[in-house]
This record gives structure tokens, C-alpha cells and sequence, in this order.
């Protein structure tokens, strides 16, 4: 299992993909599909995400099983949110995901599923993301552990310096890596990877980029996490109303500059946000020649 900071360390580029769990026997076999592109650019990880209230836990668990399967060479990690889990369930989750291969978890508190929002917590129940955080770190010391960070501040954090206060929690608790809520302004990494170094934050900060194919996906997404999309963005999708492949070609090379100036300013990689689709991404790293060698 290659510690992730050393990783990150190596000087090159590295690039990762986030999926979802699909819902359906179809959907799953479209995801291996879009996979084959994909694989091409030598992700040095895959992530895949979890429901809120664990409610995919079992799609996430089969996905990830299934890319381990099919491509061994590429490491796994799975989303795991802690509220609405009792440790004991946070921990069966853990053992299992293990089992399958999983070396890394990328640790949330999670939103509660819709139907746990009338019941009271449970009394063994974390709260927080840096107790999960500290709980993996001593449990299960051979994971990589991954957080989230917010260029633009998290949605429910009173104030920017107390949503980057839990942040540290997370880091001083064991976190390896942040990887950002996707942004479309480079300003606004610079901006939050500045602050994190004023604070002691030295784990690599990875941005974490969704390259817009669709002006209406695009504000629907953005209107749930609370990032804001670029004005200057807005602008050049509209151009092309109706005409996907217009708005696809403006995402694309929005997507392909954001990334060059990310490296070129020092960031250690690429997330990409890839909603189970190769074809924005794949063009992506092939204009930029993102490609991490396997050892």
C-alpha cells in the first residue's frame, strides 16, 4: 500500500477520478464501459463515493470490488460519512471494504438519509469527520486517509476560519490528503492553499476539478455543494443554448486551462469529478498529457 503523501511527493502530476455507485445492472455496466477510457490516463487512484446515511453502502462496496477486479494495478478508496453509523457499523464497513481491497478511505461527516432526519442519534455515534478521522488512524493504521476541504468555504460553517479550524481537526487527527470541493475560479484554490499553510495545514491539497458538459447539470450540482460557477464560464456556455456539443467544447478547454494553471502553479494533482463519464476527462488529460506512471 504506497503511503499517499509519498505519492504526492514524487514531482509528477498525479490524477484520480471520483465515481458513484450506480443504481442499476446497466448503469454498472455503462460505468465499465466509460472505465476504458478512463484507465488510459493511469489514475494513480480511484475513489468512489457513499450515500448519505450509508444508503449506497452495499453499490459502493460492489463498485469498487468490481474496479479492483477488473484493473488490480489501480488502487481503490471508498467514501465512507460517518453520521447515521454507530462505530460499530462504520467499523464492519471498514473490515469489508478491506477485504475487497480498498486502501484508502475518504472520510466525511456525511448528511443524514431523509429517513434517519426523524430519529435521534445514536449514542455511539460520531458527529464529526476528524473523529473518524482519529478513529481509522488508530485503527486501521495501514488506510490512507482523505478529506474534504472547501476553496470556497463549507456550505454550513458559520465563518471561512472556522470551516478551515475543522479542517486542521481532520489533519491533526491523521488526515493524508485533502482533496477539494470542486471551484471554477484557480483563485479560490490559491486563496484556501495559502490560508491552509498560515494555519500549519502541510498535507497535499488536491483540487478537485468537474469538467461542465451541460450549463443546467452544472447549476444543479453547484446549487446543492455551494460552489460558484465562473461568470465567464456562464457566459460561454450560454453562447451555445441547445447545442451540446458546443457547451461540451467550452467545458472541456475551461476544464483543460483551469488544470494547467493548477500544476503549473504547484498543485500535486488532479481530482476529477467524473459523474461516470470518460469522455470530458480522457480529453482532458490527453491535450495536457496527464499521465501518472505505474510502478
Amino acid at each position: 500500500m504506497k503511503d499517499l503523501c509519498s505519492l504526492y511527493a514524487c514531482g509528477k502530476p498525479i490524477i484520480s477520478f471520483e465515481l458513484f455507485p450506480p443504481k442499476t445492472e446497466i448503469g454498472m455496466n455503462n460505468l465499465f464501459e466509460q472505465l476504458k477510457e478512463l484507465v488510459n490516463c493511469l489514475p494513480a487512484y480511484i475513489t468512489c463515493t457513499y450515500g448519505a446515511g450509508g444508503s449506497t453502502q452495499s453499490r459502493t462496496l460492489q463498485a469498487i470490488k468490481e474496479v479492483h477486479e477488473r484493473y488490480p494495478h489501480i488502487p481503490v478508496a471508498s467514501h465512507l460519512s460517518c453520521v447515521g453509523s454507530s462505530r460499530e457499523e462504520l467499523r464492519s464497513y471498514i473490515k469489508n471494504a478491506i477485504a475487497i481491497g480498498v486502501e484508502h478511505i475518504v472520510a466525511l461527516r456525511g448528511d443524514k438519509a431523509q429517513e434517519q432526519e426523524e430519529s435521534h442519534s445514536q449514542s455511539n455515534e460520531l458527529h464529526y469527520a476528524n473523529e473518524l478521522v482519529e478513529m481509522i488512524h488508530e485503527e486501521f493504521p495501514a488506510l490512507g486517509v482523505i478529506v474534504a476541504g472547501y476553496p470556497e468555504t463549507h456550505p454550513e460553517a458559520p465563518s471561512s476560519a472556522t470551516d478551515l479550524e475543522n479542517l486542521k481537526r481532520k489533519v491533526d487527527a491523521g488526515a493524508d490528503v485533502i482533496i477539494t470541493q470542486m471551484f471554477f475560479e484557480n483563485t479560490d484554490y490559491f486563496r484556501f492553499r495559502d490560508r491552509c499553510s498560515d494555519i500549519g495545514i502541510t498535507v497535499p491539497i488536491i483540487p478537485g476539478l468537474l469538467p461542465v458538459t451541460n450549463l443546467t447539470q452544472i447549476q444543479r450540482i453547484t446549487s446543492l455543494c455551494g460552489a460558484h460557477l465562473s461568470p465567464k464560464l456562464i457566459r460561454r456556455l450560454e453562447v451555445h443554448g441547445d447545442d451540446d456539443e458546443g457547451q461540451y467544447a467550452v467545458g472541456v478547454y475551461y476544464a483543460a486551462k483551469q488544470a494547467e494553471e493548477l500544476i503549473a502553479q504547484g498543485a500535486p494533482g488532479i481530482h476529477f469529478y467524473v459523474l461516470n463519464k470518460s469522455r470530458a476527462t480522457t480529453h482532458i488529460c490527453r491535450a495536457l498529457a496527464l499521465f501518472t506512471p505505474i510502478d
